[in-house]
């Protein structure tokens, strides 16, 4: 029985956008290497787990989690914002000779 011989090398079949096949080998003749060296340079720090992985998901959390923090920040900040501070209040108080809630100009100015 003969048993086969593995090859030396493989082919492997890539399906990409024309404008994108163009970019590479376009950025491949600027680098100075082939298509096929980039290639086995990338595949070879995938299997060594050398290669940036997608971020994308990593911005979405993020951007989530900032959003909460501000939904939390305005929710604990809003009730003290609304209810007047002592001091302040006593001084709007004071101005406030009619007690309807707003100042007026005269009331404003001690007239």
């Amino acid at each position: 029985m003969t048993v086969a011989k593995p090859k030396k090398s493989e082919v492997l079949e890539v399906r990409l956008p024309y404008e994108t096949k163009t970019a590479f080998m376009a950025r491949c003749r600027e680098t100075d290497r082939t298509a096929s060296e980039v290639v086995r340079i990338f595949i070879d720090q995938e299997l060594d787990g050398r290669t940036a992985k997608p971020r994308t998901h990593g911005l979405m959390w993020r951007a989530l989690a900032a959003a909460l923090a501000g939904l939390f920040v305005g929710a604990v900040a809003a009730p003290s914002l609304a209810r007047p501070t002592t001091p302040s209040h006593a001084v709007f108080e004071r101005l406030d000779a009619n007690h309807d809630g707003n100042l007026s100009f005269e009331e404003f100015s001690g007239r």
